[in-house]
């Protein structure tokens, strides 16, 4: 039995976003399943078992190490934006970046590297920027919710990073990009892998100026700024069937908010896991998870540096697989984790902490022929709160010919944060924000549908979802209270379709297309406003040719966001006067070149914003543009270099 990795994801267009292949086919290859062999090497493990993307009943987009390099994102928005439909990044207050991924916020989608959370948030949203892609070999998807294996936060689906394997006897990967505003980004990625050990060492410094607005708008300057990441990860195999890994990571960031001061961000991470397999297909997992996230403000006079933020989480995890006959997988787990966070955004500063235990089941098995069937169920546990949650999920595909058939219901559920519930922070003297002891956990039923079809170098795919959220977490404004408070509102409601084409030829031609419509209805008279855009696409387009000691690929990217209308409250002390704001439809290109030049060398050109879009006005969630943009890249590989 393979080693399982920890990580969950789904989404309704897995067959198209693995069917992308930068290696050129034969001649001869004009009915090749270029697809369908495609799938056959793509293991995903969205439900915390290694399983063949062709034969997993959990809907799972991956996007792979190849996508990452056609992308060429120098972030995770970036490229979420670039390769997911429905994917937006925006501004809030203080040009904190937000996510709206179909309707859900940032505190609702689950954010994962291996397998692992990310401790500290801002504004609801985690710090996107200590999501390095370096190292990154790929990334799996899972929209709707996923509770049932991941617990809270997972109401509106799940991410995880997954990083590269050191599969190789030695690699050294040298790095750096140079664009527009002086931005810069320089990288080191070594690893060696011997017999009993591997170790992979990631570095990565960027740094970008701030930059003014072409015109007007709800922000006028890019806040720049800089940061620095290093990871180690070393695995050991001490005999034959257990194998140990270890891990330790630093991040800094510094924003440059204000002239007088700057934002700085930190995060010391740590963990240990090991993992056993036994004789008959069986294994377990153990492990342990460090991770502290702070916050200061520098005073560039006084050269003073306050910490005002620190959120600190200790997780243990146990994982167990057994196999039971031939087809029947049963995945039993547990975790146990303390969460600390002091604010300064409690009152005098103070700070609160929480206990969290949960267990999970799930039972992977194939009745009949072409027929796989994943059912699960989780209880958690929160100390502050004295809240118990269970969720379930059930999710079957079925293989007919070249036809893959899904379909699932999960359970997502996220509980108050300990921010939601004790929160009392003062809004520049204008209003107090309010935190709420008494918070509801919120909820949702995910229901999801798709057909996927894949034959010769083409394959499409069409589904439909819908989420039933409870219980979502908002802030309202309170008469008694004369501020605004943490409040749970009725049921929100989003419903879509997606669908997805790919194509690729024998003579290095590609390209895909994926579009996604989502409804997001909000009763009348909540505290809550829906801005999701209800029509997206992306669009890629690429070629790419290999000679012996050259090669090139030619890719075009495009991301399509149509207009939305959106009700805004006028007032922080009421939610019954809105006024209806038009946020305009918008379209960004990018075209790049790759070319390797020599062994191991490759030069990355690339032209983004190509038809040089700019804002009339800089709404919130307007991309923070000037115009076309210009970058170079240049990647050396010194194994292959030596060779």
């Amino acid at each position: 039995m393979k080693r399982f990795a920890s990580i969950a994801l789904t989404a309704l267009t897995g067959l198209a976003a693995s069917a992308q292949s930068s290696e050129t086919m034969p001649a001869d290859t004009t009915d090749y399943d270029i697809f369908a062999k495609e799938l056959e090497q793509v293991v995903v493990t969205g439900t915390r078992t290694p399983k063949l993307l062709k034969n997993s009943p959990v809907l799972t987009r991956v996007i792979s190490e190849d996508d990452l390099r056609k992308a060429d994102a120098t972030n995770i928005a970036d490229l979420l934006q670039t390769e997911l439909p429905g994917v937006e990044f925006s501004f809030s207050m203080n040009q904190q970046v937000s996510l709206n991924m179909q309707g859900f916020g940032g505190n609702s989608i689950l954010f994962l590297v291996d397998g692992e959370r990310l401790a500290g948030e801002t504004l609801d949203n985690i710090d996107y920027n200590r999501l390095n892609l370096a190292d990154a070999g790929k990334i799996e998807i899972v929209k709707g919710g996923a509770s049932s294996l991941y617990g809270s936060n997972a109401v509106g689906g799940v991410i995880n990073i997954i990083s590269r394997d050191a599969n190789a006897p030695w690699r050294v990967n040298l790095n750096a990009k140079v664009g527009a505003h002086a931005e810069q980004r320089y990288g080191l990625n070594a690893s060696f892998a011997g017999k009993n050990v591997k170790s992979t060492t990631t570095f990565q410094w960027a740094h970008i100026n701030s930059y003014n607005m072409k015109h007007a708008g709800d922000f006028s300057r890019f806040y720049g700024g800089h940061n620095y990441s290093l990871r180690e990860r070393l695995s050991y195999q001490p005999i034959d069937r257990l194998s140990l890994t270890g891990r330790a990571g630093y991040y800094f960031r510094e924003r440059n908010s204000a002239e007088t001061s700057h934002d700085r961000y930190r995060d010391f991470s740590a963990g240990l896991k090991g993992v056993y397999d036994f004789n008959g297909g069986h294994n377990i997992e153990i492990g342990y998870t460090f991770d502290q996230y702070d916050k200061s403000s520098f005073q560039t006079i006084t050269k003073s540096d306050v910490r005002n933020y620190s959120n600190v989480q200790h997780t243990v995890r146990a994982i167990a697989n057994v196999a039971l006959l031939t087809d029947y997988l049963l995945t039993l787990g547990a975790d146990f984790s303390r969460d600390y966070l002091q604010s300064y955004q409690f009152e005098n500063g103070g700070h609160k902490s929480q206990v969290t235990a949960d267990g999970f089941a799930q039972l992977d098995f194939t009745p009949v022929k072409d027929f796989h069937l994943v059912a699960g169920g989780r209880f958690d546990f929160f100390s502050e709160a004295s809240m118990k949650h269970i969720t379930a999920n059930l999710s079957m595909m079925y293989r007919l010919g070249r036809t893959s058939l899904r379909a699932s219901y999960s359970g997502g559920f996220r509980a108050p944060t300990l921010k939601e519930m004790y929160m009392a922070f003062d809004m520049a003297g204008i209003f107090m924000i309010y935190g709420n002891p008494d918070l509801k956990a919120e909820s949702s039923h995910n229901f999801q549908a798709s057909a996927e079809y894949a034959r010769g170098n083409w394959s499409a795919g069409l589904g439909g979802f819908c989420n039933l959220v409870d219980q979502r977490i908002t802030t309202a404004w309170s008469q008694s209270l004369k501020g605004q408070v943490y409040t749970n509102i009725g049921r929100v409601n989003i419903a879509g379709l997606e669908a997805n084409v790919a194509w690729r030829s024998s003579l290095g031609l590609g390209a895909r297309a994926s579009y996604i419509f989502t409804h997001e209805h909000v009763r009348h008279g909540e505290p809550y406003s829906a801005s999701t855009r209800p029509h997206t696409a992306t669009l890629r387009f690429d070629y790419s040719k290999k000679w012996k000691n050259y090669g090139f690929s030619v890719v075009l990217n495009g991301r399509i966001l149509s207009a939305v209308n959106v009700d805004e409250f006028t007032s922080a002390t009421s939610y019954e006067d809105t006024e209806r704001v038009h946020y305009p439809a918008y379209t960004i290109w990018k075209l790049s070149l790759s070319q390797d030049i020599y062994k191991g060398i490759s030069l990355t050109l690339a032209a983004d914003n190509l038809f040089n879009y700019v804002p009339k006005y800089y709404y919130s969630n307007s991309p923070a543009t000037t115009g076309i943009t210009l970058s170079a890249g240049l990647s050396v590989d010194l194994e292959k270099l030596c060779k």
